[in-house]
């Protein structure tokens, strides 16, 4: 970017040349987005350098920050997670990270719970509190993006009511199947 902005300086009597310069900035700044993206989804950073069990708790305390109202508890066996396949791994990170997004972004919850556990799979439990679904709720991209994950790996997604107030989201990802 740095050369495109010098190369625009001295383009500074050329308006045609300048328009051009700044229409590649800002392609250039969107593919860039859009690699960091692709790659992110691959394997998120925090997984690749903390393991599952320790990117989840940076992520929860870093939800604590920031929505000091909300108390999050988090049950991860971090010993019993070693060796698990990618796969597995990025898709239970992402379900537990797009389904405490949800919490913070619709449920108006006081309380969430985190539990990930091996029964005959990864089990990956989110419950909240809050509002719970409205009559006739859709799925929107996050819901579908965990529908996606847990079928390409042959798994199960629940997402469901819970009485008196709030929404679980758990999800089932087969693990020895695909050891």
């Amino acid at each position: 970017m740095l050369g495109l902005d010098a190369a625009s300086g001295l383009a500074a009597g050329a308006p045609d040349l300048q328009a051009l310069l700044g229409r590649l900035k800002a392609q250039t700044q969107r593919a860039t987005a859009e690699l960091r993206r692709i790659v992110y989804g691959r394997r998120p950073a925090a997984l690749y350098e903390l393991g599952l069990a320790r990117a989840l708790c940076e992520d929860v305390e870093w939800l604590r920050r920031q929505a000091p109202a909300l108390t999050v508890s988090l049950d991860i066996p971090a010993d019993r997670l070693a060796g698990l396949p990618t796969a597995v791994e990025v898709a239970c990170y992402r379900i537990a990270a797009e389904a405490l997004t949800n919490v913070t972004k619709h449920a108006d919850a006081s309380q969430c719970s985190v539990r990930v556990h091996l029964d005959h799979g990864m089990i990956v439990d989110v419950c909240d509190n809050g509002v719970g679904l409205a009559e006739g709720w859709r799925a929107g991209v996050g819901i579908v993006s965990m529908r996606e994950r847990v079928a390409e790996l042959g798994g199960d997604l629940v997402i469901e009511p819970v009485f008196p107030h709030g929404t679980r989201v758990a999800a089932r990802l087969p693990v020895r199947e695909l050891r």
